[in-house]
């Protein structure tokens, strides 16, 4: 009995230690695999937080779309396009006779109409294009190949970017109201076939090629450092300078000073001139490509040069005539906001200040003075308004952008030297646009002609051209 008891026991204490054994080994296993769980775990641990340092400490490279210029271009190029239609068609429109009135709204329509669509064609490419050349870009992008809503524009600022569709936008109603300025010099007198078709040429053989000389990839003038923030040489020199060529060409109207050719609704160019100066605050403002500082600094200039080029304008007049008259301001208006265009990106608010005054008085001279000098019949003063002051905001752009000046050059920058260059970009422009704007003319008058007949002039061209009238009897 006692040997049974003994063995059991033996038995017991064998089976005891077996079980210890193995829980022994299985809490060794389990202390094993928590303490490598543990151990990866701290080891990922410390790789995320070098990870996050290092991402920290590392500069961003990434490319990003920036929603807010993207939003801010947007409206401004809607802006320029309320510059043009309705803001220049009723400007001219209000100035021409009545029975020319619907004939200027239609041109300056129908022109916008036309270079935007050969802006998408083949304009983009040439001026903006992959090209790189001196005086011309490439057909790289015409017809907008290889334009996508995925491919992007460089703004001023490194690593952002804006959507090209917006800015190939913006720029086509850069082209479209360049063109439509010229109307203006020839009204009331050209077949609407010759506007359309000379529009076309000279866009092709000098605004593409002014475009691209200062605002494109490798551009002449560009490279050489004329300073042009929103214009005042592809826009207004440009434009002032074809209609001028136009203007001899053409011929003065039936009856230029024998009898009183007086614009009919000067209400209408009052809200042609408003709209153009809050339009122009897109075309300036908006030549930043990016919602920053940048851009008010274009915007406050615009608003300060346009207001002293009226009061200029205004005071000049009265000198002059004895009577400021509501023209003589809204003109004023036009001549400060051409006068800033180059310049208001680079100057300060008090230079441009200097700029929209020298604008207003030397303006008024451009149309009194100098006009009578030229000769020409610049029916509604494009010349003494757009080139004038386009010249003055050019030469002056060079003068006040320096630092010492309140502008934003740098500290290298010499006023001689700028003005050198910028007198360069404005003796290229002159001369481009009145070899390209001649031979547009020539070749239009042999295909269609220029003028319309004595008879048609004299009826008008709104029922001549058009078969309505802007008012019922």
């Amino acid at each position: 009995m006692m040997k049974k008891l003994l063995s059991m026991l033996v038995l017991m204490t064998a089976l005891g230690l077996g079980y210890a054994s193995i829980t022994l080994a299985e809490d060794t296993a389990l202390a094993t695999e928590i303490s490598a769980t543990a151990t990866a775990t701290a080891a990922d641990v410390i790789t995320t937080q070098d990870a996050a340092a290092e991402s920290v400490a590392k500069p961003l490279t990434e490319v990003t779309v920036n929603k807010g210029d993207t939003a801010w271009m947007m409206v401004a190029t809607l802006l320029v396009i309320l510059m043009t239609i309705p803001g220049l068609a009723l400007f001219y429109g209000g100035l021409v006779r009545s029975k020319n009135m619907l004939s200027v709204l239609m041109q300056v329509l129908v022109v916008f109409s036309l270079i935007s669509v050969l802006w998408a064609l083949y304009g983009y490419s040439l001026a903006f294009g992959s090209g790189s050349g001196l005086v011309i870009g490439d057909l790289g992008k015409a017809f907008l190949q290889g334009v996508t809503i995925d491919t992007l524009s460089d703004t001023f600022t490194d690593n952002v970017k804006i959507p090209e569709m917006i800015f190939i936008a913006f720029q086509c109603t850069f082209a479209g109201i360049t063109c439509a300025l010229i109307v203006g010099s020839f009204a009331e007198r050209m077949k609407f076939s010759a506007v359309l078709l000379f529009s076309a040429l000279w866009f092709t053989l000098s605004y593409i090629p002014i475009a691209h000389m200062v605002w494109g990839a490798g551009g002449y003038l560009l490279d050489k450092g004329a300073l042009d923030f929103a214009g005042g040489t592809v826009v207004h020199i440009n434009a002032a300078v074809a209609g001028l060529v136009g203007a001899y060409m053409i011929g003065k109207r039936i009856g230029y000073g024998k009898e009183a050719l007086t614009p009919h609704n000067l209400t209408l160019t009052m809200v042609g001139a408003s709209l153009l100066w809050v339009g122009w605050f897109g075309f300036n403002a908006g030549s930043n490509l990016e919602a920053n500082g940048g851009a008010t600094l274009a915007f406050v200039n615009t608003l300060f040069a346009t207001a002293a080029a009226v009061l200029a304008w205004s005071v000049g007049e009265a000198l002059l005539r004895g009577k400021a008259s509501m023209l003589g301001a809204a003109s004023g208006a036009v001549a400060g906001l051409v006068a800033i265009t180059p310049a208001c990106g680079s100057v300060g608010p008090m230079g441009a200040i200097i700029v929209g005054l020298a604008g207003g008085f030397l303006c008024l001279w451009g149309v009194t003075g100098l006009k009578k000098m030229l000769g020409a019949d610049d029916s509604l003063d494009v010349f003494g308004v757009h080139g004038v002051g386009g010249v003055v905001g050019a030469l002056l752009t060079g003068v006040f952008t320096a630092p010492s000046l309140g502008g934003t050059g740098g500290d290298d920058f010499s006023i001689v030297s700028q003005v050198m260059i910028q007198g360069e970009g404005v003796i290229i422009t002159i001369l481009w646009s009145s070899i390209a704007a001649f031979i547009s003319y020539k070749v239009v008058d042999l295909i269609v002609g220029l003028r319309v007949t004595e008879d048609a002039e004299r009826e008008g061209l709104d029922t001549t051209s058009h078969g309505e009238r802007a008012y019922s009897l």
